[in-house]
């Protein structure tokens, strides 16, 4: 019996990240995708999933307060995860916040259009693995 994955995506507002979120859940068509601004982000839309990705446009965005709090205080060792942005310092800044929380982080994707789809696909193999 194949079940579902569940796939949770949270983005800091902004059309760019948008589309690569959009582009993500166009990629994983067999799993159950969840996209949620970070500031609607509840801690129990990440228990269910097994695979999560987080994006930003910068480093710190106020609406990550909770997030980046959340996962300095929960164990996700069996989750896989995966993070983007347009910017090298907020993928620095999302490789930090996850250190505490030990989920299974893939290479991180810089992201230039949002929907390259070949690019995405080729990055989610390596997150997914």
């Amino acid at each position: 019996m194949h079940t579902e994955k569940k796939v949770l995506i949270i983005t800091d507002s902004g059309e760019q990240l948008d589309l690569t979120a959009q582009s993500i859940k166009n990629c994983l068509q067999d799993s159950a995708v969840k996209i949620c601004q970070a500031k609607e982000f509840a801690g129990t839309d990440l228990l269910p999933a097994q695979i999560f990705f987080i994006g930003c446009n910068s480093p710190k965005p106020p609406s990550f307060s909770y997030l980046e709090e959340m996962l300095s205080h929960i164990n996700l060792v069996s989750r896989k995860c995966g993070i983007f942005s347009s910017n090298e310092k907020s993928l620095e800044y999302l490789s930090g916040i996850l250190k505490d929380c030990e989920a299974e982080l893939g290479e991180p994707l810089l992201i230039n259009g949002g929907t390259d789809k070949n690019k995405i696909e080729n990055w989610l193999k390596g997150v997914i693995r």
